[in-house]
Formats: structure tokens, sequence, C-alpha cells
């Protein structure tokens, strides 16, 4: 972490203020923060209310490089997780120089993007563990009571995870190609007073099993505190469960999948379109996703609607759909997810999931139960239950298609691993604008099933619809083995360099 003054601790110790609009569906409207002083901001229940909902907008607009709120990039949990795991991959498109440098790998310790990504995912845990550290004591003096001490622990605990696995996927090698590989810092004591930035500064790289392990206490720890039935936008238990299938499938742990999944079940159910979860943001599949208003969003350079709406639209449209996917024959032409998710202009064709570029108070979809859907779907494949796992992939697939379409089945799978390939297409077209395509892009890699970044759609040479309705060649480049140093990003230099005592090691390469 970098060097931090009195100055820059009163600010992590300090709330970000919200006023909390309640209402019969319990929705947060996130307003306009403030500053409150360190001394009082856990004493009273308001107080601590506010901190919690601190650590919340931390995430959904955060920091970067200094800057806060509107005059930042929606790091880490405003477009930037998705456009960065979106970027990463080659089916949505870099059609401007914003995120290029993700786009084309061309990352250093001195870039933006993964340095932004580093410092802002650390801020937002630094405050969680703050707030970890002063419910105890807020419940010992009778401020809150033990139920809501257990729900803000609950909920710390899962940004806490959701935080360090982000850092995971992007900083260390995949957990199936060797857990013994170097890690990120897990950091579970807040910095709230300049005598522990030395102690947390020491903290080193463990390993991505230790990592791993560790996510898998917080989130074990989080689903016994937390209540089922709650507001998509704040924690509840089937986020935490939710967490733990994706953190389970990155490990390998294909019952482990399946256990999460099957806890789900009965709660939470795939929508009779793909495109209701997008439209109605508190649906039975909305597991939990980053609230926006249009008093608090991450601005139109981080907000999701802006970032990858179409411009004819008002949207800035720096993200397309990458003709590449669009023109593949894994996609369906009657796919309801071509006609009703997608918007499209003389120069391309852009995502329809977040359509408010105006006032960009759609959410920033975090979990949702199609994913766990698919993630057991996988987990069945895997073991050997091919008919479950056709059962739960049509699920999704047939929700898309017109009745005229037959459903797979297992004649259409001449082997496990072409049921597993079109498991793989389906999460591929599913999650299309919602930066999943990088986290599987590296797990798979690391397991020996893909290769590394697949070729892309040339940057910035997509000019026209021409690439998507007709067979106009498509220049390629940007493919990336998984050898190279490239494929995990570099340590931020700040990171190393302010760390003199003990440096953390550099990713090799770097």
């Amino acid at each position: 972490m970098k060097k931090i003054s009195v100055n820059n601790i009163k600010l992590a110790i300090s709330a970000l203020l919200f006023a909390l609009v309640s209402s019969s569906c319990d929705v947060t409207d996130l307003s306009p923060a403030n500053l409150i002083p360190d001394s009082d901001a856990f004493a009273t229940a308001a107080r601590v209310e506010s901190v919690v909902l601190g650590v919340y907008e931390s995430a959904q607009q955060g920091f970067y490089l200094g800057s806060a709120g509107q005059a930042g990039r929606g790091y880490p949990f405003g477009a930037a997780n998705t456009q960065q795991g979106d970027m990463r991959g080659e089916d949505m498109y870099n059609d401007q120089l914003f995120y290029e440098v993700t786009y084309i790998a061309a990352h250093t310790p001195f870039s933006a993007n993964n340095n932004g990504m580093w410092i802002s995912i650390y801020r937002m845990v630094n405050r969680a563990n703050i707030v970890l550290e002063n419910i105890e004591t807020a419940l010992e003096n009778g401020v809150i009571t033990q139920e809501q001490r257990d729900i803000y622990r609950g909920e710390m605990l899962f940004l806490r995870a959701l935080g360090h696995h982000e850092l995971l996927i992007h900083f260390s090698r995949p957990y199936m190609d060797n857990p013994d590989a170097p890690g990120v810092p897990y950091r579970t004591v807040a910095i709230n007073d300049v005598p522990l930035v030395p102690a947390n500064e020491g903290l080193g790289r463990t390993t991505v099993g230790e990592d791993y392990a560790q996510l898998l206490a917080d989130l074990n720890e989080a689903e016994g505190l937390l209540p089922l039935s709650r507001n998509y936008n704040r924690v509840r238990r089937g986020a935490v469960i939710g967490l733990k299938s994706r953190i389970k499938l990155h490990m390998g742990d294909w019952q482990g999948v399946l256990d999460e999944y099957n806890k789900l079940v009965g709660t939470y159910a795939l929508t009779d379109s793909p495109v209701t979860p997008f439209r109605t943001v508190n649906s039975t599949e909305n597991i939990f996703s980053f609230v926006n208003t249009p008093e608090s969003n991450p601005g139109v350079n981080g907000a999701l609607p802006s970032m990858y709406g179409n411009p004819a639209r008002g949207a800035r449209g720096l993200v397309k759909v990458s003709p590449l996917i669009w023109r593949s024959n894994i996609w369906h032409p009657e796919d309801l997810r071509r006609s009703e998710l997608t918007d499209r202009n003389a120069g391309g064709i852009y995502t329809l999931k977040y359509p408010d570029a105006l006032t960009r108070t759609d959410p920033n979809p975090i979990l949702r139960f199609a994913e766990v859907v698919l993630n057991a779907a996988e987990a069945h494949a895997r073991l050997g239950n091919n008919a479950n796992a056709i059962q739960l992939l049509n699920s999704i697939r047939d929700r898309a298609l017109p009745a005229t379409v037959p459903s797979f089945s297992s004649a259409d799978f001449a082997s496990v691993d072409a049921l597993l390939t079109a498991i793989f297409n389906e999460r591929r077209i599913e999650f299309l604008g919602e930066g999943r395509r990088w986290a599987d892009i590296h797990r798979l890699s690391g397991e020996g099933r893909m290769a590394g970044i697949p070729a892309k759609a040339t940057s910035r040479s997509i000019t026209s619809l021409d690439f998507y309705t007709t067979d106009r060649a498509i220049p390629t480049d940007h493919s990336l083995p998984y050898s190279s140093n490239l494929f995990i990003w570099p340590i931020p230099i700040d990171e190393i360099l302010n760390n003199s005592g003990t440096p953390i090691p550099q990713n090799p390469g770097y």
C-alpha cells in the first residue's frame, strides 16, 4: 500500500454518510457522501449504518489515482471490473483509446488501469476491515444489537472476499494451475492509525491456495450471519453462497459447486426471459448488484450505461459487441439476447443490458442465478452427470430461443469435452457485457483447456456495421499465450517502492 499520512488515515476511517431511504422493499438510496469525524463514526446506530453504506459506496464508485466519485473511472465495481473483465477477453470490442491498454495487454507497473484496480480494492477492503473491528465495540457499548452486528459483519466479510478474489484473477496465476503460486496480500487488519501502517506494509504475498482458503473462511462465516431475504443491493445469504459457487468453480471443486447451487434452488429462479434481469432489477434471478442512482453513480467515465451504450442514445459507446462472437455459429440468429439485449448504429452493435445512459441508474450486476446454474451445469459435466448438465444448460439456452429451435440432447454431444464446450460457449453469450469472460479465460487457461487469450478484433478497426452484417473480413490481433508474463498484471510500482522495508515480489517478467 502507499505510504499513509495522518490525513489519509482520517479519510480512510471517516464514514461516507448517506441518506437511507426506507421502503417496503428495503431499497437503499445512495445519495451524495459527506465525511463525518472518525471519533463519532460508530457512536450511534445511525452512524454505524452510514459507515457500512460508505463501504458500499467505496465499491460502487471508489477512487481512481486520488480522485473520488464522479472524477473517477468506476473503480473497483462501477464499470471498471466489468470493462476490465470484458476487455481482457475477445467477445467485447475496444472502440477507443480509453481501455486499449487492457485490450491489447500493454500493462506495466506504471499503467493506470491495473494501478486503479489494485489501489481502489485495497481501499475498499480497508474500510471493510475498519467496520469489522469497530462494530465489536459498538456492540459492547450497546450502540447496535447482536443481530445488527452479525449482519454488518457478514456484509463486510463478503465485500472483503469479493475484492480479494477480483485481485487474484488479475494479479495471480489460476488456482488450478498452481495453488502454491504467489497470491495477493490478504488484508484482514484495519489501518486506522499511523502505527498500524508498517505492520500492514509488512504483509507479504501469501500463496494462491492460502488466499482461496481465506476467501472461503470469510464466506463460510458470513453465510451463517446473514439473512436469507433482503433486497438485491445489500449483501444477503444468497450472495455469499453465489460467490462461493464462483470460487469453488475456480478451484475445480465440482461437488462443492453443486453443494452451493443446491442451497439456492427454491430461493432464486431463472426468469422466463433473459431480458427480465436487466429491466426488473429485483427479479428472482438477481442475487446481488451494486446500486446506482441519478445522484450517486460512477459518472460518465465510469458507469456501465455510459461506457457500453449506443452513442445514438447519449452514451459514450467505448465498448461494442465484437463481430467475432456476433458472426459466430455458436450464437443462434433467433436468440432473444441478440434482438432484445443489443442495439446498433452505423458503426456497430452495442449491448443494451444497461439502457439508462442519461441518468446512469443501471446497477452493476455482480451475481445472477444464471451464473450459479451454469456453474452447476459445468460441475455436473465434470463429474459425468451429463443428463443433469444438459438440463441446466437448456434452462438457460431455451428461454432465449423460440420453441421451433430444439433443446440440446445427449445426441448433440459426442463426448464430455463437447458438452463442456457448449457450456463454455453459453457462458460467453449469457454474460456478454457483464465482465465474466476474463475469469473464464483465466481459470480455463490455468487448467490447460484454453491456450490463453484468443485473437480479438483489432483495436479501433471495427468502424462499420458491415463487419457484423456481411462477410467482410474482420482484422484480428492481440492474442496472448498463457505462458506470457503479460497474462497476469504487474503489481503496481507504488506498492513495491513504498514498502521499502519488506517489499513484495513483482510478478515475473515485469
